[in-house]
């Protein structure tokens, strides 16, 4: 196992009391292991950012489908990445509401934008994008 350092945190109570809730529903057992994750969660975005390996994951996000002309919008945003996105699933939710989940695989930096371009569409509920490295690095 690693050697393990201890250092001390300073926030405001309300943000502590804040944190102490997201501890218990994330089922952590102590702070010092939500702080590890969240550490290694934020590291690991920067390191998508700046990498020039290629990344996979998913773009998920749920819509108003009665939203006027939102679903020609984001097919032509898939179409213009066409390049990559390897597939998408599309579920009605309700008579109102629908998910999509777009499997995405390229530069972290497009995947990015193309998330930031669903995201900021008018109509859109909720937006996720997840992703991880392949290993392979990309030119």
């Amino acid at each position: 196992m690693a050697e393990l350092y201890r250092f001390g945190v300073s926030m405001p109570a309300k943000l502590l009391e804040e944190f102490d809730r997201y501890i218990e529903r994330h089922h952590y057992t102590n702070r010092s292991e939500a702080i590890r994750d969240l550490i290694r969660e934020k590291l690991v975005e920067e390191e998508w950012r700046e990498s020039s390996e290629e990344v996979i994951g998913t773009i998920t996000y749920v819509y108003d489908h009665h939203k006027r002309e939102l679903a020609d919008k984001l097919m032509d945003i898939q179409h213009d990445h066409y390049q990559e996105i390897i597939s998408t699933q599309h579920v009605h939710l309700d008579h109102d509401r629908c998910l999509e989940v777009v499997i995405v695989k390229g530069k972290a930096e497009q995947i990015k934008k193309l998330s930031d371009r669903i995201k900021s569409l008018k109509g859109i509920i909720h937006c996720q994008l997840a992703m991880t490295t392949t290993g392979k690095k990309l030119v």
